[in-house]
């Protein structure tokens, strides 16, 4: 149904996504969430299509869409029940080849960026490390500058696509003395020498989706490697999380309308006390208590993400949507496991990995603590006047 953000075409595009992951995707979930990763033949397949490049320029293999065509690949994603599986194909669009189609050469662009829309190669971005998460600017580890490149010495910790990635985008100190002005963003092949994958990480939920530790060894990184300018990579990560926490306020929103769904549709099948739960006022009421919880996160998202269609600052709107999202998700998920009472314990019901999936979502890109210190801290600037 068109709405007041998205048009027509948005919705015709919608439909036609909808209708591919219905056929070539949800039979196979399950088996992605047993193998604890989205297989490289998956990656191809949406890439033929064209889905991981939708905002990508039509030059450069893309579909040349815009970011809300972005924002409805990523809903239809969520709204399939797995989070590991949104998590994989849109770490490797949203956080992997975007900071190489806005700041990368052309040769990278030709090298990384044509094979990755293509789903031939698969892209992981490298921030976290064991002692460094949402505070960025006190990452360890080191780029040194030498002969015809750089020397990478350092580990990453919680890496998406971690274990199969062709390509990690690194987030590394060039120059340490000078705190976050002295991060810079490289691309590391992972054939590298000095490169590994330290352990494959085991998660409470996104099971569907690989993540690792991963360890460079004194890695030689030539200097055309180097993504963007020297110095630059903390400003093109803070630009790069504005996106990041709208497409998980995005997810956040339509994974709880999952559970909602699946929630509403168990109370016309479950009978208690001769009647379906659907005709108990406390079930009733508290649907609609779940139902409102989602829309005012969807509200708050389509908010910042219409903001960012006109080009608008939305540092603080993505901040606020991410935040709501994230716990409302977690809210939603649990209440909607709740009206299934014991059955929604058991692992014969997908609404148990609704329930995990959600937990993260408060988590990654950025804690929602984090979240409420960068609108607490706009609106002390602002003298709270909102």
């Amino acid at each position: 149904m068109v709405n007041w953000l998205f048009s027509a075409e948005h919705d015709l595009f919608r439909q036609t996504i909808r209708k591919f992951l219905e056929r070539e995707i949800v039979p196979a979930i399950d088996e992605f969430e047993q193998l604890g990763v989205v297989p490289r033949e998956v990656f191809q397949k949406v890439g033929q299509k064209g889905y991981l490049g939708i905002r990508f320029p039509e030059s450069l293999g893309g579909l040349g869409g815009d970011v809300l065509a972005e924002a409805v690949w990523i809903e239809e994603l969520a709204r399939l029940g797995s989070g590991g599986l949104g998590a994989s194909l849109s770490g490797h669009t949203t956080i992997g080849l975007t900071p190489i189609w806005r700041w990368g050469t052309e040769a990278q662009k030709v090298q990384y960026l044509r094979p990755g829309i293509l789903g031939d190669k698969i892209c992981a971005l490298a921030i976290t490390e064991p002692d460094a998460g949402s505070d960025v600017a006190s990452l360890r580890t080191r780029a040194e500058k030498v002969n015809g490149g750089f020397l990478l010495k350092g580990s990453k910790l919680f890496i998406t696509n971690g274990t199969q990635a062709d390509v990690v985008i690194v987030a590394a100190k060039t120059n340490p003395d000078q705190g976050k002005r002295g991060i810079s963003l490289f691309l590391v092949d992972s054939h590298s020498p000095g490169f590994r994958v330290s352990r494959r990480l085991q998660k409470l939920g996104w099971q569907a989706s690989d993540t690792a530790e991963l360890y460079f060894d004194e890695v030689t990184v030539p200097e055309d490697h180097l993504l963007g300018e020297l110095g630059k990579g903390f400003w093109y990560l803070m630009e790069d999380f504005q996106w990041e926490r709208i497409t998980l306020a995005l997810s956040a929103v339509a994974l709880a309308a999952r559970a909602l769904d699946d929630a509403i549709a168990y109370t016309r099948e479950r009978e208690q006390f001769g009647k379906p739960l659907q005709e108990f006022q406390v079930i009733r009421h508290h649907l609609v208590d779940l139902a409102v919880d989602i829309e005012k996160a969807r509200q708050l998202t389509y908010r910042a993400l219409y903001v960012l269609a006109e080009e608008g600052d939305v540092s603080i709107l993505s901040a606020m949507a991410k935040a709501y999202a994230g716990e409302m998700a977690r809210r939603v998920s649990d209440g909607a496991l709740q009206v299934f009472g014991g059955n929604g314990y058991m692992m014969d019901y997908p609404v148990q990995r609704y329930w995990r999936d959600a937990r993260v979502l408060s988590i990654g890109g950025g804690a929602t603590e984090v979240m409420y210190e960068i609108v607490a801290k706009a609106l002390i600037h602002e003298g709270g006047k909102r």
